[in-house]
């Protein structure tokens, strides 16, 4: 029907032109699937970035964590050029490897703080299949390695014009923040709505900050039926902590390793040692105690022993 449709309408197939320069068109597919292992939280998620980002593709769960150049050969078959793979360990713990397949590079970060969009009962809501606008911090300009997820990024969470399942629509809005050395990722709906008596109104300024006013004039400056815009978040969210960035698809030399990075193991691990720390000063206390109570022969059931010079023993 499509190719009835563009042969009645005397669309052209060729790609347009500007200036007898063609316009190279942008084809990102994503594929977004996860190993073994995963909870009902991270599940949730998964299903959330797949209502989100209507050109990906979501495949069954992966049987094998150590062998993951098989995703490569996933991604061809179906047709896509980012991979977007969710890596449980334990029950407890989420990477997300991003990547450019079929020649890299690879990100691999550290998921933490996830909030499903179920679970926060936020008043938001978008329309499905609409495109996003991406909103990046200024610190991603501040290092090379930066620079390159934010490239992967844009690659994965940007919607291209005209892909499948695609509305043409603009509705929402994605930030990524850096702080603390990790991304912090919200989405935000963008609600249009128009201005009332009450905004039109003069502002009043007893007991408001500079910035509440400011941004009541700004409101006030505006007329009576006018629209304005406010952002209200819809989840999910999540913080992103980096932790290798590799050359080639899911292999290749390490072109940045995050030196800060604290596996979550080694976390666990020094709150199990402070804990038995805790337990052995106890320990020792007691013991302690005992002893020093058997030497008062203050201990019940103990016969205390008496010197040959004690008075109960001289003049017994």
């Amino acid at each position: 029907m499509a190719a009835v449709y563009k042969s009645l309408s005397g669309t052209s197939t060729k790609n347009p032109q500007t200036n007898g320069v063609p316009i190279k068109k942008n084809k990102q597919r994503v594929l977004i699937l996860s190993s073994r292992g995963v909870t009902y939280r991270h599940r949730h998620l998964l299903n959330d970035l797949y209502a989100l980002l209507p050109h990906s593709r979501k495949d069954a769960k992966l049987d094998t964590k150590t062998k993951l150049y098989q995703l490569n050969e996933l991604a061809d078959l179906y047709n896509c050029n980012n991979v977007l793979f969710f890596e449980a360990r334990k029950g407890k713990d989420l990477y997300i490897w991003m990547s450019k397949a079929p020649n890299g590079p690879t990100v691999k970060c550290h998921m933490q703080n996830l909030h499903t969009t179920s679970e926060l009962h936020f008043p938001g809501n978008c329309l499905k299949g609409s495109r996003p606008i991406l909103s990046f911090d200024a610190t991603f300009t501040t290092a090379p390695h930066l620079l390159l997820i934010k490239e992967l990024l844009s690659h994965i969470f940007g919607v291209p014009k005209g892909a499948r399942k695609t509305k043409p629509f603009v509705d929402h809005v994605m930030g990524f923040t850096i702080a603390d050395g990790k991304i912090w990722i919200r989405c935000f709906e963008i609600r249009e709505t128009t201005i009332s008596k009450s905004d039109v109104a003069q502002p009043q300024t007893n007991g408001a900050t500079d910035e509440e006013t400011t941004s009541k004039a700004i409101t006030t400056a505006a007329k009576k039926g006018d629209s304005k815009i406010s952002l209200i978040e819809i989840g999910p969210r999540f913080i992103l902590t980096p932790i290798v960035i590799l050359e080639s698809s899911f292999g290749g030399p390490v072109i940045y390793e995050n030196k800060e990075f604290v596996s979550p193991n080694q976390v666990r691990a020094e709150q199990r040692l402070s804990k038995a720390g805790r337990y052995s000063q106890r320990s020792g206390q007691k013991v302690e105690r005992r002893a020093k109570k058997g030497e008062l022969g203050l201990r019940t059931g103990q016969e205390m022993e008496y010197g040959e010079m004690e008075d109960r023993v001289l003049f017994a």
